[in-house]
């Protein structure tokens, strides 16, 4: 079978996306192409966010391909499965676009993972996956009869069948992955990296997946929920690639980046620099100065609340208390070039205590953001707590709670976003 892998070319306009929106390696089809040309398919990635493709020239690449399988994605690569546009505006429109020359078109993403019914309804796919990608593709061009594949989604004898929950990939198996030196060159990008600008090309890495900790905000139910970790060599068997196509650095895309000393020792063997996400309160001292030694330049991590109580109420499962997080943050600063503090705006702490602890990390070189206002994502606690499981009208209701609840946006939202009926209005 052939298969076409398609990444769109994202527009945020009117979104209330909070993601980065430069392009990002899409992880996830470079599994399912490596897993699928294992079984003997021919496979192509056509990622036109980062090739920067017009729909006339995606729409020529992929009937020159001439796909048995057509896969969309509904949100810009694994990075931001989490926090992705609630509206399908634009894979709307791709499929749209791919339709007469597709194939089977499949619909992949954090929506078909949480609202399945609605993604298949609104994307007019023929079938879509819920949960982590990879194996679903590969059983999907089996051949098998979809009935007997889990974890998907699709119309058959005049009724809409769900099968089964989420799919969660083993991971731990998949292989190193490998980009043409074409897709590298054009990677300018260095994902959350402020220390110095990009002399070579970037690049995006995964070494574990998933998170042990079950915080309100994150929404990772229905994917990348449990944690695994690669092994090592396969990471840097990867990394080493990268490094041989010209990549200076690499940002680890994992939920939560846990310290991992052989990984972190082979990666100070490696002349890479790197950025993480994670939660200081894990890392003691030595290990963070075995992070800085490693090469990392880059730290965001989420901090929440400054108050006991209001990480709590996020159940974080922080054992550390303010002051010592705040010493945390400023040793780790000694050590790495960036360092982040993460807030939430959830109304309970005071403001007045949030300008001064700003400031007194700035003093240190640390810097924090502003609160940022909470968005229900469909997938996360903080949604059940609100309205249940998530339904066919999920992402309305969180989005239009978002917008009737708060009078001002994130730093990364230049206007005001609009309701996702109007998004999607010319596509659905």
């Amino acid at each position: 079978m052939r298969v076409a892998l398609v990444n769109p070319n994202w527009s945020f306009e009117g979104s209330i996306y909070f993601g980065c929106r430069e392009p990002h390696l899409p992880l996830e089809f470079g599994y399912a192409k490596a897993l699928l040309e294992r079984d003997g398919h021919v496979a192509e990635i056509l990622d036109a966010q980062l090739l920067d493709l017009s729909d006339a020239a995606l729409l020529a690449r992929v009937r020159e391909f001439r796909p048995d399988m057509t896969v969309v994605t509904t949100a810009p690569s694994y990075l931001f499965w989490r926090c992705c546009p609630p509206e399908l505006r634009v894979p709307q429109a791709v499929v749209r676009l791919l339709r007469p020359v597709a194939g089977t078109l499949v619909g992949v993403g954090p929506h078909s993972s949480t609202t399945p019914r609605a993604a298949l309804a609104k994307l007019g796919v023929d079938v879509v996956v819920q949960g982590e990608c990879e194996e679903p593709i590969a059983l999907l061009a089996s051949g098998r009869d979809w009935c007997s594949i889990p974890s998907l989604c699709h119309a058959r004898d005049g009724a809409v069948r769900v099968q089964g929950g989420p799919h969660a990939g083993t991971f731990t198996d998949l292989p190193a992955l490998s980009w043409p030196d074409g897709w590298i060159a054009r990677h300018r990008h260095h994902h959350h990296r402020f220390d110095a600008p990009p002399a070579g090309p970037g690049a995006e890495v995964e070494a574990s997946r998933g998170c042990p900790y079950s915080c309100t905000f994150c929404a990772k139910e229905n994917f990348r929920d449990r944690y695994r970790r690669r092994p090592v060599e396969v990471v840097m068997r990867e990394i080493d690639g990268l490094i041989a196509q010209g990549v200076e650095y690499v940002y680890f895309i994992d939920e939560i980046f846990l310290p991992n000393r052989p990984l972190l020792e082979a990666l100070a063997e490696r002349p890479v620099r790197f950025g993480v996400q994670t939660r200081i309160d894990i890392w003691k001292p030595e290990m963070i100065a075995l992070l800085g030694r490693a090469g990392c330049v880059s730290i965001e991590a989420g901090v929440e609340s400054l108050t006991a109580e209001g990480r709590q109420a996020l159940d974080k499962d922080c054992r550390l208390s303010t002051d010592e997080l705040t010493e945390r943050l400023i040793l780790a600063r000694r050590h790495v070039a960036f360092v982040q503090a993460n807030l939430i705006d959830a109304g309970d702490d005071d403001p007045e205590t949030v300008r001064a602890w700003r400031d007194r990390l700035r003093q240190h070189g640390v810097w924090a953001n502003d609160p940022v206002p909470l968005f229900p994502y469909p997938g996360s606690p903080d949604y059940r707590r609100l309205w249940g499981l998530p339904d066919d009208r999920a992402w309305e209701r969180a989005l239009d709670h978002y917008l009737a609840a708060h009078g001002r946006f994130s730093d990364l939202q230049d206007e005001r976003p609009r309701p996702l009926a109007e998004l999607e209005a010319a596509h659905g």
